[in-house]
């Protein structure tokens, strides 16, 4: 189980591009700016999408088909091997959100603390039941379902006796603030019984920093270097100085949060004193 300080992970998802000096420098960024993990996504490309589809225009630095761009985004075993020496040496932990049965037999080759559930993937019960029965602690995202979809799935968690904290999430890139709906952190919370964490796609972090204020036990953002990069995810991604910035303000947010205990400080007393008289 994850203690009670936020844990915020840094979503480098497809951000890298291919290109593993760009995923270092992401790691980087996250290590530096006090984040706890950084989260990738893998995919076997044949298995997640049509031949159709992939055989489909697409105009990208790879070629000019869905294939070659979805190919291109890839990291094989030997660079998640590097990815996982990286990570070790910086310190931070990593794990990735597998998009097919196959890519998550592939990520049990290291050993990862968590597993992530996209909201993409609550459908896919195959893939939840896999994931559960590795019985690593879990983070699901809750975007893009209704709650009997979502019920079904806490179900497949709690049979398999995974443990697991739910992700709020609007699955929109980026999210506007109006849509954020943060008083759903409280409503899951209290239908489930588990922890809720957030994971938001916003330009900015008015959200983010709500959600801690309403219990969120997580956060979970996209990283980029730059948002004007390749890439669909940069746009709805934030960027190092803005990235640091958030967590220092998250800790600045568990501080004032308090105990919730009606307290008299000792610099209060001061106060009352000079002003009271008692």
């Amino acid at each position: 189980m994850l203690d009670t300080k936020i844990f915020f992970i840094a979503e480098i998802g497809i951000n890298h591009n291919g290109d593993m000096d760009i995923a270092k420098k992401l790691i980087d960024v996250a290590v530096d700016s006090g984040c706890d993990a950084v989260k990738f996504q893998k995919r076997t490309v044949n298995k997640v999408y049509t031949e159709e589809f992939l055989n489909s225009p697409r105009k990208s630095p790879w070629g000019d088909t869905q294939r070659a761009q979805k190919e291109g985004l890839e990291f094989n075993f030997e660079q998640y091997k590097e990815i996982d020496s990286y990570c070790k040496d910086r310190n931070i932990d990593w794990f990735a959100s597998a998009w097919d049965v196959d890519s998550q037999i592939f990520l049990r080759q290291f050993n990862l603390k968590y597993n992530k559930v996209a909201s993409a993937m609550l459908g896919n019960v195959e893939l939840l039941k896999t994931i559960a029965n590795e019985k690593r602690y879990t983070f699901i995202s809750t975007g893009m379902c209704t709650f009997e979809e979502l019920d079904a799935v806490v179900k497949i968690f709690k049979d398999y006796d995974c443990p697991f904290e739910l992700m709020h999430c609007n699955s929109t890139y980026p999210m506007k603030v109006e849509d954020a709906n943060l008083r759903l952190i409280k409503t899951l919370n209290e239908r489930y019984g588990v922890k809720v964490g957030f994971s938001s796609h916003e330009e900015g972090y008015v959200a983010t920093l709500g959600a801690v204020a309403l219990g969120a036990t997580s956060i979970e953002r996209h990283v980029t270097l730059d948002k004007t990069m390749y890439g669909s995810d940069q746009k709805a991604s934030i960027e190092p100085a803005a990235l640091k910035q958030l967590v220092e303000d998250i800790r600045l947010m568990e501080l004032a949060l308090g105990s919730g205990k009606k307290e008299l400080s000792a610099a209060e007393m001061v106060v009352r004193k000079k002003l009271r008289g008692n």
